[in-house]
């Protein structure tokens, strides 16, 4: 009997992305936020023990856990050569011409050999609502959910548990600003993005489209 494969969507825990929240396939939501980095080592040791202290209290404050996620990626430095080139075939002089080849070049030369890397730090935080239990779990405290719930009080309930996420972000946020750290909550656009880049990492090496 031939076994059937499964498709990559199979593999991706993500039911939809709504106003900026990710649903999982349990029900449970996650908020995606997206934080600076701090040039730690130029700190004068009294401020770095400032931010290490403002950290450790930050991360003593939480009742609920959260993840921290660093994406790393080799810089795209494809747009910026593609704009110094428009830009050369718009200068006049030749010598202006030359220069500008002459510094693509470089460009060019210089991201091959160092491999220059790009990095993105993430905060995800997690809600789960209470109605989110194991089939024993819920046989054994009561009936489950039946499927002829109406869409209103689903709505209603995205929106309960939605406040509670954001109540959640709020207090990652202020707490990470304490340490001196800009946030920016992702939207929908900015969240498929993302988990579109971790899960096509090969679309970085396609040639641009000409326009």
């Amino acid at each position: 009997m031939a076994v059937k494969a499964k498709t990559t969507q199979e593999f991706v825990p993500i039911k939809e992305i709504r106003q900026g929240i990710v649903i999982l396939r349990d029900d449970s939501l996650r908020g995606i936020v997206m934080a600076s980095s701090l040039n730690f080592a130029l700190k004068s040791a009294d401020e770095q023990q400032s931010i290490i202290m403002q950290f450790q209290n930050f991360l003593n404050s939480l009742d609920f856990s959260i993840q921290i996620f660093i994406q790393s990626r080799k810089l795209d430095i494809r747009p910026y050569i593609a704009l110094l080139e428009n830009r050369q075939k718009e200068q006049i002089g030749d010598l202006l011409k030359i220069q500008t080849r002459e510094y693509i070049e470089f460009i060019k030369n210089f991201t091959e050999n160092s491999n220059i890397m790009t990095k993105t730090f993430f905060v995800v935080v997690p809600y789960t609502p209470a109605m989110v239990t194991s089939d024993g779990v819920a046989s054994a405290f009561g009936k489950k959910k039946t499927e002829a719930e109406s869409a209103e009080k689903k709505l209603g309930e995205f929106e309960e548990h939605r406040s509670q996420l954001e109540q959640r972000v709020a207090v990652v946020t202020q707490g990470l600003v304490r340490c001196g750290i800009r946030t920016v909550e992702l939207g929908t656009e900015e969240i498929v993005e993302l988990f579109y880049k971790i899960f096509n990492p090969g679309d970085t090496e396609k040639p641009i489209p000409l326009k």
